[in-house]
Order: structure tokens, then C-alpha cells, then sequence
């Protein structure tokens, strides 16, 4: 081989190593923009499962526990519409809400929360107080709600998470009372 011919080659040789290492270079940067796109995913599933953990009691995830209240009388057509409201953005919920107040006014009055319901009747015991005999208490003071024995427990948990009733466990039971008592003269 001749000096020139090995010249040549050495030059081609440092170009093409030079040339592999700049690929290189950009290609772990692709890599560690990915493996940082990839933790933000696993971030935000984890968070994701979180939620669905803390929420598996509720027969319907997407939906507030006072949401799940009696509507076993409504036609289907308004149980979809009343699902669709809950995703509205915050103005058209509360443009929704103000033209059905004002609709409410005309026409008949609107029943009480399920929520507000439970809460009353627990202010009437001195102790805690079982979902079952709670939504059996309910049943005989107001005929007219039947809400299922899983939506009376979710609304009592949605009315724990907010600190207006505490959770009380014994063994296997779990029994509600009202946070500060109850206001009975």
C-alpha cells in the first residue's frame, strides 16, 4: 500500500467514525427525549390508578356520588342527558343549572339532595348509624326516593370525603355519624 492510498483510507476512516459518532450523539438525545416523554406517561398513569382506586366503590366512576341519587324513575333518554350534564364545562353546567331553577320555580318543587336527606336523618341519632338502616330510614320517610343500598353508601363516602360525616369501623361493619354532633334542642 502506498502512503497516499493510506492517507486516504485513515481520512475516510476519521470521517466515517466522526460521522457514527455524531449519529450516535443525536440518537441518544431522541432517546432521553422519549425515555422523558415515557416517565410523564407512567406519571400520569399511576396518578390515574390512584384515582380509580379511590374511587372503585362508585357504580359509576365519571359521576359525583350526590349525582347517583334516585333517578331509577326517570326515562332512559333523561338519565343519558342528566350523565351528559356532569361533563358539561363549568358555564354551561351553571347556565344549565340557573335556567332549570328558573324552570323549578314554574313547575314543581325540586326534591332535596340524597345527601342533604342522610345527613338529616343521621343528626336524629345519637350514634353511629349503618348504611342499611339509614337507607331504610329513608325508604319509610320519604316513599317517594328509592335510591339503591350502593348509592346510598356512595353518597355517605362522598359525604366522608368532604369531612361532613365521619366513618366509624367495627369488625366488618361500617357505621356514619355526623361530624359535630347532631343539633337536635
Amino acid at each position: 500500500m502506498t502512503d497516499e492510498s493510506t492517507g486516504t483510507l485513515r481520512s475516510r476512516l476519521v470521517d466515517q467514525a466522526a460521522s457514527d459518532l455524531e449519529e450516535n450523539r443525536h440518537r441518544q438525545q431522541e432517546l432521553a427525549k422519549r425515555i422523558a416523554v415515557l416517565r410523564q406517561e407512567e406519571a400520569l398513569l399511576t396518578g390515574i390508578l390512584d384515582l380509580a382506586r379511590r374511587y372503585e366503590g362508585f357504580a359509576d366512576p365519571s359521576r359525583l356520588p350526590e349525582q347517583l341519587q334516585d333517578e331509577s324513575d326517570l326515562p332512559k333518554a333523561k338519565q343519558a342527558s342528566a350523565g351528559a350534564a356532569t361533563r358539561r364545562p363549568g358555564s354551561a353546567r351553571k347556565a344549565s343549572a340557573g335556567a332549570s331553577a328558573r324552570a323549578g320555580a314554574k313547575g314543581k318543587s325540586r326534591r332535596p339532595l340524597l345527601g342533604d336527606l342522610l345527613l338529616e336523618l343521621l343528626d336524629g341519632h345519637d350514634g353511629p348509624q349503618p348504611a342499611k338502616e339509614l337507607r331504610d330510614e329513608l325508604l319509610a320517610k320519604y316513599p317517594d326516593r328509592d335510591p339503591t343500598p350502593q348509592v346510598v353508601r356512595n353518597t355517605l363516602e362522598s359525604l366522608v370525603a368532604k369531612g361532613r360525616v365521619q366513618r366509624h369501623k367495627e369488625q366488618r361493619s361500617v357505621m356514619y355519624t355526623v361530624v359535630g354532633g347532631h343539633s337536635k334542642s
